[in-house]
């Protein structure tokens, strides 16, 4: 019996299937953006708060509640036992958020399998890693604020791998705990996840960037093999190590956006600042990069929050109430997930608007530490992360309907 359930939370293609972020279902996928769920107020679970939805492309661009699932006669998973551990998925050939097979803290969730082949790596020796959070397992602060206010994971063999950029807290643990787990740090608050898996011969950009970033490396392994594909995460990971770090080509810019390209061909842009760049990474940067206004989702519990900046010719709006999928609506003050969407869909060619997912807040103690996000162009992404923003804080601070252009 057990082998049959560890071969129900492995991946479909087992231990011998290149590194690849994985769906719910156990198949290998070129992306997929996650939203966990805060928990509902008035529920005292133990496990509240690890609910998620996770959005697949070729989704309906809303999560299907229970009650509207049992109205419509659609199968509907039960979590009432388990509130804050349900997610909302999306996933390329999707139509919008769907709600996750799993729950946050189950090792068959779409992170779960994701995340699992960091503890089972297989036969094959030649695996990196590299995981990072500016709040890691085992420390309840971020050091004082050192280094860049980032989080995200790092996995690869000689094939290809995965970069997974989230908003969690102390999490994921590192490999020699043997298996996934969710924290309870990530219960109560909303939470974002994008992974993208990459072919081998991107993550020396990757590399590049999160040297811009400047992450708290907690965990890292990577071989000499990869280190030659890859030397900068190499140097990450020597510079986690306290051993000299291998020097970049160059001293790393105060900030850079690249398109990478992944597996199936799909163009994401990274953009990535250092400490030096000392400014709002979406309005003063990221905007006016993407020709586009940005409804933005941050961590609002901080101090020195920035207001919303229609200046520059740029809108810029703080985003202050949410409603992901067919969910409970809630306030900003719940959630903890960073992200920015186009109030509208853009030009024509059905391209859709913009979606950014990363790791930082806009609040003035950020413009000074490092961070990123990752953005795509997708009408059925965008769909989706649009209908959640349904009230922001104009530039006359006043709470509104967020705008549609």
């Amino acid at each position: 019996m057990l082998v049959c359930l560890l071969f129900l939370w492995a991946p479909l293609g087992g231990a011998g299937s290149p590194i690849s972020c994985y769906n719910d279902r156990g198949e290998a996928v070129d992306w997929f953006y996650i939203y966990k769920l805060p928990k509902r107020a008035g529920r005292t679970s133990a496990s509240e708060g690890l609910s998620h939805e996770l959005l697949e492309p070729g989704g309906e661009g809303r999560a299907q509640g229970r009650a509207q699932g049992r109205a419509q006669g659609k199968a509907t998973v039960d979590h009432s036992s388990s509130e804050g551990l349900n997610y909302l998925l999306l996933e390329p050939g999707g139509e919008g958020w769907v709600q996750g097979k799993a729950t946050m803290n189950d090792s068959r969730s779409a992170a779960g399998r994701t995340l699992g082949q960091l503890y089972s790596p297989g036969q094959n020796p030649q695996v990196a890693s590299i995981l990072y959070n500016d709040q890691p397992p085992g420390r309840p602060a971020d050091g004082g604020n050192r280094g860049g206010h980032t989080k995200g994971v790092v996995l690869l063999d000689e094939v290809q791998g995965f970069w997974l950029v989230h908003s969690t807290p102390q999490f994921p643990t590192a490999p020699p705990a043997g298996h996934y787990s969710y924290p309870d740090s990530g219960l109560n608050n909303g939470q974002s996840f994008l992974c993208i898996t990459f072919p081998i011969q991107r993550f020396q950009t990757v590399g590049e960037q999160l040297q811009i970033n400047q992450p708290w490396v907690y965990d890292c392994d990577v071989p000499e093999s990869l280190a030659a594909v890859a030397p900068a995460l190499a140097a990450l990971c020597q510079r986690k190590a306290g051993v000299a770090e291998i020097p970049p080509r160059a001293k790393p810019a105060s900030n850079r956006s690249v398109t990478l390209t992944s597996k199936d061909g799909r163009d994401f842009i990274s953009f990535a600042k250092g400490a030096s760049f000392n400014n709002d990474l979406y309005h003063s940067w990221v905007a006016p990069a993407l020709q586009s206004h940005l409804l933005v989702q941050f961590w609002v519990r901080s101090t020195g929050v920035l207001p919303s900046d229609c200046s520059q010719g740029w809108k810029v709006l703080d985003i202050m109430v949410l409603q992901p999928g067919q969910t409970s609506k809630f306030k900003t003050s719940k959630d903890h997930s960073k992200w920015a969407v186009s109030p509208g869909p853009g030009g024509g060619g059905g391209g859709g608007g913009w979606v950014c997912v990363g790791d930082i807040n806009r609040n003035k103690a950020e413009e000074r530490r490092g961070g990123g996000t990752v953005c795509l162009r997708d009408p059925v992404v965008w769909k989706a992360y649009r209908a959640a923003a349904l009230e922001c804080e104009n530039c006359g601070e006043a709470t509104t309907a967020c705008p549609s252009s």
